[in-house]
């Protein structure tokens, strides 16, 4: 399962708090590590997301925050401000809604444009969209903690539909 494995990244990568919001591609991942007992605490807001995992990370915690990429405007000033400029490592892992196969047009708009605003804002970002991908994933997530930085994976719906 797809949701195991990406589960599995998260734990040996060494996260020990996930902040997370709704999305429905996210929901078996959120179910997945709610039954392995992972620390998880749902937030209403991206950046209320940040502040949390900012100050876990002051306590020596390893934090992910698990949401979907239409919410990346809402957290940039803080993944600026806050958590970049005073080197507080953050690993945001989001769905890539918008992508090939989504139904809700709103959501197209921010699915384009997400992967240039990482760009912009210079936050490393890498794309799992076949199971392969995932091989790279724990190994990723724990260069962010290594070096202090604020970095993304985005889960594709072709991620899961490998899978089927």
């Amino acid at each position: 399962m797809i949701d195991a494995r990406i589960v599995d990244c998260i734990e040996s990568a060494g996260i020990d708090m996930v902040l997370s919001l709704p999305c429905n591609m996210l929901d078996g991942i959120l179910q997945e590590i709610d039954t392995r007992g992972l620390k998880r605490i749902p937030v209403c807001r991206e950046e209320e997301g940040v502040g949390i995992a900012a100050g876990a990370a002051l306590a020596g915690k390893r934090p992910l925050l698990l949401m979907q990429n239409s919410g990346l405007g809402n957290s940039i000033n803080a993944l600026l401000s806050l958590t970049r400029l005073y080197r507080m490592p953050l690993f945001v892992l989001m769905s890539h809604r918008g992508g090939p196969g989504e139904q809700i047009e709103a959501q197209k708009p921010m699915g384009r444009a997400v992967p240039g605003i990482l760009d912009t804002i210079e936050i490393p970002c890498r794309f799992m969209k076949t199971g392969g991908d995932l091989d790279a994933l724990t190994s990723f997530i724990g260069s962010t903690f290594e070096g202090d930085a604020v970095q993304a994976a985005m889960l594709s719906r072709e991620l899961w539909n490998e899978a089927q």
